[in-house]
C-alpha cells in the first residue's frame, strides 16, 4: 500500500505536488538554533508556522493558511495511529521498520517520513517526532487515551497532551501542555462527525473514482476541564457490567465526537498482487463464479473490479446503492426483474445498506437471481455480512464455497466457508490461521486450485473407487464359495491369505494411484475448462459407484466360478491356489490398466508386490498344494481365468475411449 493523494480543502496534492508538501514540512518544523548541539523547542499545533525563511516570508497570506492545513494533516497523520518503529539491524547497518496491525498505518506513516516527519519513538505512554532535515525531536506527546479501529466504528481516535518547553526539559508528567483528540475514519461515519464543510463528499468521491481508499482526518481541542470530565466519565463507563462496549462508544461520541476541525483527506492505493488479473480469468475459464466482497466505497470496488479484470469493460455494471432509503417499496423487486432479464451479461455491484435490505425482506429472491450473474461486487460489506453471504450461497445451490482472504476482517468470512485460504501478507496472518489453507500470493491460488485441487479430487475418486473394488471382489468369492458348499460354515481364505491379501499383496499398488496424474501442471494451467469438467462430480458419483459394484461382481463370480471349474474340486487346496492366484494378479493388472501417467513408484510397487507374492508361495504349504502350483496346468488356468476376468472389462473401456475420449485425451492429442 501507499499513500497517494492528500486533499486539505483548497488543494489537493499528488505525484510531484508532494515536494511542495515536503517544503511546507521542512518550513513548519524546521524550528530553533541550526546547531545540532543545542536542545530545540518542541511545537504543538497551535505553534505558529516558520517564516524566519526568505522563502516563507515572501509567500501570501493564502500560501501560509495551506502551508499551516498541510503541517496540521500531517501532524495528524503522524499521531494518529497504532504504528510501534523498531530498529534492525543487517549486515552492520541498522533501519527502521514499522510494525502495526493494518498495512494502511504503516504505508502512511512512511509517507510522513518522506515529507519530513519521522516517528521516532513510541511507547504506551509517549510518542516523539522527529524532523528528518534537522534530525531533531520536535513534537513529543503523552498518550492519554486510545480508541482502537474495529470494523463496527470504522474510525480510530486518540487523545494527546502535547509537551512544550525545550527538548532536553520537556516530561512526560508535563501538566501544562495542549490536550487535543485526533480522529480519522472512513468518510461515511467521519461526515457526520466532522464540522459542516462543502467539499468532503465530493473529493472523496474523486478519490474513490481513482481507485484510491479514502480516510478522514479531523481534530478538537479540548481544555483540562473537558478532559477531566471525559476521563471521570469513560472511566465510569468502562466499569458498567452490562453493555460495557456500547456505553464507552456513548460517552465517547457524546464528548469528543462532535464538529471536529476537518483537516484533510488521504488517498491510500491497495496496489494489486503480482498476476490479479490472469489468475481471475482463468478461474472464470475453470467455471468458479467468482464474487468480491469489499469495505471499500462503491467507486471504489467499481475501479478495483474493472482493473483486475473481474468485470470486463464491455460488461454492463448494475449499480443498487442506498436501497433502504427509497420510497418506492417495489425498488428492490424492480432491480432484480432487470438482473434477471439480463443475467448472463451483467454484473452486480451493490453496497452494505441495500445488501442489508435484500438480505432481509428478499433474501431468496435476490440470491436466486445473484447466483446467475457472471460476477457480484459487494462494497462496504462488514464481517458478519460477509459471511452471511458465504453461508447464504451454500445453502442455495448446494455446492462448494472458497472464501480467500488476507486481512482480520475477512476470518468470519473464511471460517463460513466450506474452503477458507488465507494470504499471508501486509495485512498479518489472523487469516491464514483461521485457514484450511494457507498461500502468500493470490495467483498461487490457481495451482491450488487447478492444479493441486483437481489432481486430489481425481486420485481421491481413483483410490476410494479402488479401496472398493478390492474388498468387493474378495467378498463375491467367499459368496460363491458359500453357495457352492451349500453354506456350509467356512472360509474361503483362511489366516494369512485373508491378512496377505489385505496388506502386502495388494495395498502397496492400489495406494500408489495417488501418485498418478492425467496432465502435467502446463496442460491444466494452459486448459482450465480441464477443472470445470469435475463440477458435475462425474469422477465419484452414484454412476462411477455403480459401475465398480457391477465390476467387482463380475470378476468375483468369474474368478471363483472358474477355479471350482477348472479345478476340479469345489474344496480343496488346489482350488484355492489358483483362486487366490488369479485374484492377486487381476488387481494388480487392473491398477496397472487404470494408470494414465507412469511413476517409477507406481511400477515398482507393482513388480515388487508380484515378487513378494510368488516369493511367498512356497511358505503357503497349509493352504495350497505346492506341488499343483509349480506345474504347467496350474499357470494355463491362472492365465485363462485372468483373460476372461479382465479381457471384456478392459475391452469396454476401450471401447469407451474411442466412442467418447475424455477430455485430457482431446488436449493432448492422443
Amino acid at each position: 500500500m501507499e499513500l497517494k493523494k492528500i486533499h486539505v480543502g483548497t488543494v489537493s496534492y499528488a505525484n510531484e505536488a508532494m515536494e511542495e508538501v515536503t517544503s511546507y514540512i521542512k518550513q513548519g518544523f524546521s524550528i530553533g538554533s541550526p546547531d545540532a548541539t543545542e536542545p530545540a523547542p518542541l511545537l504543538n499545533p497551535s505553534s505558529s508556522v516558520n517564516t524566519t525563511s526568505v522563502a516563507a516570508a515572501s509567500t501570501t497570506r493564502s500560501r501560509r493558511e495551506i502551508g499551516s492545513r498541510v503541517r496540521d494533516l500531517v501532524l495528524a497523520l503522524a499521531l494518529c495511529h497504532n504504528v510501534t518503529p523498531t530498529t534492525e539491524e543487517e549486515e552492520g547497518l541498522s533501519f527502521t521498520t514499522y510494525q502495526a496491525s493494518s498495512p494502511d498505518e504503516i504505508a502512511i506513516v512512511k509517507w510522513t517520513e518522506s515529507v519530513g516527519l519521522r516517528l521516532l519513538h513510541r511507547d504506551r505512554h509517549t510518542i516523539t517526532l522527529q524532523s528528518v532535515d534537522t534530525s531533531r525531536a520536535v513534537v513529543r506527546v503523552r498518550i492519554l487515551d486510545v480508541f482502537p479501529f474495529t470494523s463496527e466504528g470504522k474510525r480510530m481516535g486518540i487523545i494527546l497532551r502535547f509537551m512544550h518547553g525545550e527538548d532536553s526539559n520537556a516530561s512526560a508528567t508535563d501538566e501544562a501542555g495542549e490536550i487535543w483528540f485526533y480522529q480519522k475514519g472512513a468518510d461515511t461515519v467521519m461526515s457526520s462527525i466532522v464540522a459542516a464543510n462543502d467539499w468532503l463528499d465530493e473529493e472523496t468521491a474523486n478519490m474513490a473514482r481513482e481507485g484510491l481508499r479514502t480516510l478522514v482526518v479531523g481534530r478538537r481541542k479540548l481544555s483540562s476541564d473537558q478532559y477531566r470530565d471525559f476521563s471521570a466519565r469513560y472511566k465510569q463507563a468502562s466499569m458498567s457490567l452490562n453493555q460495557r462496549d456500547a456505553n464507552m462508544a456513548r460517552v465517547v461520541k457524546q464528548h469528543l465526537e462532535r464538529n471536529l476541525e476537518l483537516l484533510g483527506v488521504t488517498g491510500v492505493e491497495d496496489k494489486l498482487q503480482k498476476d490479479v488479473k490472469p489468475s481471475l480469468e482463468l478461474l472464470r475459464n475453470a467455471g468458479i463464479k467468482i464474487w468480491m466482497l469489499t469495505g471499500d466505497k462503491v467507486e471504489t470496488a467499481r475501479c478495483v473490479a474493472v482493473s483486475a479484470k473481474l468485470v470486463s469493460r464491455t460488461q454492463y455494471i448494475h449499480t443498487i446503492t442506498n436501497l433502504a432509503s427509497e420510497r418506492n417499496p417495489n425498488a428492490a423487486l424492480d432491480a432484480l426483474s432487470l438482473l434477471s432479464s439480463k443475467a448472463s451479461s451483467t454484473a452486480l455491484l451493490i453496497d452494505g445498506n441495500s445488501l442489508t435490505h435484500f438480505l432481509t425482506h428478499h433474501r431468496d429472491a435476490f440470491i436466486s437471481t445473484a447466483v446467475q450473474l457472471p460476477a457480484v461486487i459487494a462494497c462496504r460489506c462488514s464481517p458478519t455480512q460477509k459471511a452471511d453471504i458465504a453461508t447464504l450461497i451454500r445453502a442455495f445451490t448446494k455446492k462448494r464455497v472458497a472464501c480467500i482472504g488476507d486481512g482480520g476482517n475477512d476470518v468470519s468470512m473464511i471460517q463460513a466457508a466450506d474452503i477458507g485460504v488465507g494470504i499471508v501478507g501486509k495485512e498479518g496472518r489472523q487469516a491464514s490461521l483461521a485457514a484450511d489453507f494457507s498461500i502468500t500470493a493470490f495467483h498461487h491460488l490457481t495451482k491450488l486450485l487447478v492444479w493441486h485441487g483437481r489432481n486430489s479430487y481425481k486420485r481421491s475418486a481413483k483410490l476410494a473407487q479402488f479401496v472398493m473394488h478390492r474388498g468387493l471382489v474378495i467378498s463375491v468369492c467367499q459368496t460363491m464359495y458359500s453357495i457352492a458348499t451349500r453354506f456350509e460354515p467356512h472360509a474361503l481364505y483362511r489366516d494369512w491369505l485373508l491378512v496377505g491379501y489385505a496388506t502386502v499383496y495388494t495395498m502397496a499398488p492400489v495406494f500408489s494411484l495417488v501418485l498418478d496424474k492425467d496432465v502435467d501442471e502446463a496442460l491444466a494451467n494452459l486448459y482450465p475448462e480441464l477443472y470445470k469438467e469435475l463440477t458435475p462430480g462425474t469422477s465419484l458419483s452414484y454412476r462411477t459407484f455403480c459401475i465398480w459394484v457391477l465390476i467387482s461382481l463380475y470378476q468375483g463370480v468369474v474368478i471363483q466360478a472358474l477355479s471350482q471349474i477348472l479345478a476340479g474340486a469345489v474344496d480343496s487346496p488346489r482350488m484355492v491356489a489358483l483362486s487366490f492366484t488369479v485374484l492377486v494378479f487381476n488387481e494388480l493388472i487392473m491398477v496397472a490398466c487404470e494408470i494414465v501417467t507412469w511413476h517409477w513408484i507406481m511400477a515398482a510397487s507393482i513388480l515388487a508386490t508380484a515378487a513378494v507374492y510368488v516369493g511367498s508361495v512356497p511358505f503357503l504349504g497349509g493352504y495350497f498344494d505346492l506341488h499343483y502350483v509349480w506345474s504347467w496346468g496350474f499357470v494355463w488356468r491362472v492365465l485363462v481365468v485372468c483373460a476372461i476376468s479382465l479381457g471384456p472389462v478392459y475391452g469396454a473401456k476401450l471401447l469407451r475411449r474411442t466412442l467418447r475420449p475424455p477430455a485430457y485425451r482431446k488436449v493432448q492429442g492422443i
